[in-house]
């Protein structure tokens, strides 16, 4: 029997797809692209909201209040956002700590899929918007329970992570995927209810603090979970920087980072669950109303969209345009890892590119803002090639720049350079493909059409540095030396080698058979498939219009 108080709301807002930026350790392009211009989807959304309250703003002439009258909301926003990116940074660690561990690239690619709920959350929104208990909260009633399960996920990987890590078989990479994917499908889905959230928790005069809030949320709990964490659990960084006396350990250990923000979790959820209420209207604030529409209305509106000959050109190109980007973006920070740079290090030298991350998109968009913004991906894609294969040969270059105390400075600094125009190519593509969004979208529908494409966006860039990773160890050649007879194609064969007193010594790195094929294929696309994404805008906005019943 179905619960008096369980509504399946019809609604079909789309959330946007957003990633989470990866340090030099671990870096990929769609992950970061979504996190820092995540806000056109939201706020298109909340205008087309706000247009059709309209009406009811007539009838309510009241003087409305500043940000001051709205700051208690504003900031749990905020907070909320912050939460969801303490798992995601934790996820994004785990790879690098793994490669300390020298796990295979086969491990790292599988755990690559903790990575892909962010890119398919469209799949599930429709529901969060649909089902819910009205008593309770339209949002509450998704935000309490996953929240309350992000926390208790917590608190079981803080008992069980070093096991995880530390077995006499090595990390145990499939149950570390398995919890960790499921910390990103409940951040996935949290993302959901607050962005739902935001646009009536906020007044009509501040909804527009709502994308603000996510920005700077997600990138903050990112870097706590990320940055900050790599850097208090180094022993090495903690005795250069912050301690007097040397230890063994980090400040902070992973069990321990773990349980606190399991515990944190628990408590705010508690709290907003008790004393939040969902539903409240003060005076004198006028909410954004809510559109709606059916849940089976809006998966049939995404397969319309798709079945759309441009749109699916279009998709098509998206899902394929980053393979020549793979190698460059998934493996380069983990060869320097398995060079011997600290991954503390690596994840710091993200810091420095926060400023040109905020710069970037403002004085890109100057150019995208025209007729034809695909111009601008289409003249950035070779220059990011050209700088893949420039990674490779900064990963050849490492081990001859180790000293004995670490990397010299002038290392760093070389790095942190090509980190940093690596950047400017990224998001000359990333902004001129969501100006192209904004400029086809049918805005009739908008906000799933929007949502639709970058999602595809998103996968493209998935796929491609899964498959990267997961092709380094079949691509290297290895062979063992010190023992006859003896080879190293297998783990078995190695172990042997090692046994009859030999070494395994790499004759051919996968990685950079990778980069250069990579390179090859992204300039064939680039020849044959990337004039035809140009030619795309050349198609009139009829073609790219949606023809549903209204």
């Amino acid at each position: 029997m179905e619960h008096p108080d369980l509504i399946t709301h019809k609604n079909g807002r789309q959330r946007k797809p957003l990633g989470v930026s990866l340090p030099p350790g671990n870096m990929r392009d769609s992950d970061r692209g979504d996190t820092s211009t995540s806000e056109p989807e939201v706020d298109d959304e909340a205008e087309g909201l706000i247009r059709r309250s309209d009406s009811e703003d007539r009838r309510h002439r009241r003087v409305q209040p500043g940000v001051r009258g709205e700051l208690g909301n504003i900031l749990l926003l905020l907070f909320l956002y912050v939460l969801q990116g303490i798992p995601l940074g934790l996820a994004g660690s785990i790879p690098l700590i793994l490669q300390s561990r020298s796990v295979s690239y086969k491990d790292q690619a599988f755990f690559s899929f903790v990575f892909w709920p962010f890119s398919l959350k469209l799949l599930w929104a429709p529901l969060v918007d649909a089902l819910y208990f009205s008593r309770f909260g339209r949002r509450k009633s998704w935000l309490v329970p996953t929240q309350y399960l992000l926390g208790l996920f917590m608190l079981y990987l803080s008992v069980t992570v070093n096991s995880l890590l530390q077995s006499e078989e090595g990390p145990n990479v499939a149950m570390l995927t398995a919890v960790f994917f499921m910390l990103a499908f409940l951040a996935a889905t949290q993302d959901i209810a607050v962005d739902g959230w935001a646009l009536t928790m906020l007044s009509r005069q501040n909804v527009g603090y709502a994308s603000t809030c996510n920005s700077v949320g997600q990138t903050a709990g990112y870097f706590l979970g990320n940055v900050l964490f790599l850097a208090l659990e180094s022993a090495d960084f903690c005795n250069k920087y912050l301690r007097i006396e040397p230890k063994d350990t980090g400040i902070v250990t992973l069990s321990d980072f773990l349980f606190f923000w399991g515990m944190v979790f628990l408590v705010s959820t508690t709290l907003v669950a008790i004393f939040k209420r969902e539903n409240e209207h003060s005076r004198g604030r006028r909410r954004v109303q809510e559109e709606t529409k059916g849940v089976t209305e809006t998966y049939s509106l995404l397969f319309s969209i798709i079945k759309m000959p441009t749109v699916f050109t279009f998709c098509t190109l998206l899902l394929t345009a980053k393979i020549g980007f793979s190698a460059a973006d998934a493996v380069t920070g983990l060869k320097l890892v398995e060079a011997g740079v600290p991954k503390e290090q690596l994840a710091l030298l993200a810091v420095p590119m926060v400023p040109l991350q905020i710069l970037l998109p403002v004085v890109i968009s100057k150019y995208t803002a025209g007729p034809r913004p695909l111009d601008v991906f289409y003249k950035a894609y070779p220059f990011r090639l050209i700088i893949g294969l420039e990674y490779a040969l900064l990963v050849l270059w490492t081990p001859s720049v180790k000293q004995d105390g670490g990397f010299p400075v002038y290392y760093y600094g070389i790095v942190l350079l090509s980190y940093a125009v690596h950047q400017v190519a990224l998001y000359s593509m990333y902004v001129a493909c969501m100006a192209f969004h904004a400029k086809v979208s049918d805005p009739i529908i908008g906000g799933t059409y929007m949502t639709l494409l970058n999602t595809v966006t998103n996968l493209g860039g998935n796929w491609p540095s899964t498959l990267a990773l997961w092709m380094v160890d079949p691509l290297t050649s290895k062979e063992c030396q010190g023992a006859v007879g003896q080879s190293c194609g297998s783990p078995e064969e190695a172990g042997l080698c090692v046994k009859e007193g030999g070494a395994c010594v790499t004759t051919l790195d996968g990685y950079y058979v990778e980069s250069v094929v990579c390179v090859v294929i992204g300039l064939a696309w680039w020849v044959w498939l990337g004039k035809k994404m140009r030619r795309l805008q050349e198609e009139s906005p009829s073609a790219w219009r949606c023809r549903v019943n209204q």
